[in-house]
């Protein structure tokens, strides 16, 4: 299996008068995660399926993704919400995957690279995704148990030579 984890875009910052799940990526974040996802399509990286926190800069992130051709459409997953129920909580969502499935989670740090993490089996905080940055774990299995393999940690600017 391919796992690709893809943190949300730029967002704008919290405000006291409006829940954190409802904040919108920015301007800036719409156009470098356009221009990031448009990048990885480019590099030929497509999947089977992808899912999402609920919350708002993810979704937008996801929809970006899903426009540029990552995947065919979007799933929400409670359990990338941040402090989700993770890998615990995408257990049925996953279960029956092939081996060669493709998957992209959207969501949030430090859930992403606590999770990513976990896959290698190093320690909580060893790995952390920029916004709009990307992690490829690769299985030769459909299990989540693995074993995982990190196969690439890009930022944007990385990936987009700026």
């Amino acid at each position: 299996m391919n796992l690709f984890l893809l943190r949300h875009g730029l967002a704008e910052e919290r405000r006291a008068d409006r829940p954190d799940a409802l904040r919108p990526l920015t301007a800036e974040g719409v156009e470098r995660t356009r221009a990031v996802v448009e990048r990885l399509v480019a590099l030929d990286l497509r999947a089977d399926r992808l899912l999402t926190s609920p919350l708002v800069r993810a979704r937008q992130t996801a929809a970006l993704a899903v426009e540029a051709g990552l995947a065919p459409s979007l799933e929400e997953a409670a359990a990338l919400e941040p402090g989700g129920s993770g890998l615990a909580g995408l257990r049925g969502q996953l279960a029956g995957l092939p081996a060669e499935a493709r998957l992209v989670l959207v969501g949030h740090e430090p859930d992403l690279g606590d999770l990513a993490a976990h896959l290698i089996g190093a320690a909580p905080g060893t790995l952390l995704l920029k916004k709009a940055g990307l992690a490829w774990l690769q299985s030769s299995s459909a299990s989540l148990e693995g074993p995982w393999r990190l196969r690439l940690l890009i930022g944007p600017r990385q990936l987009l030579g700026t």
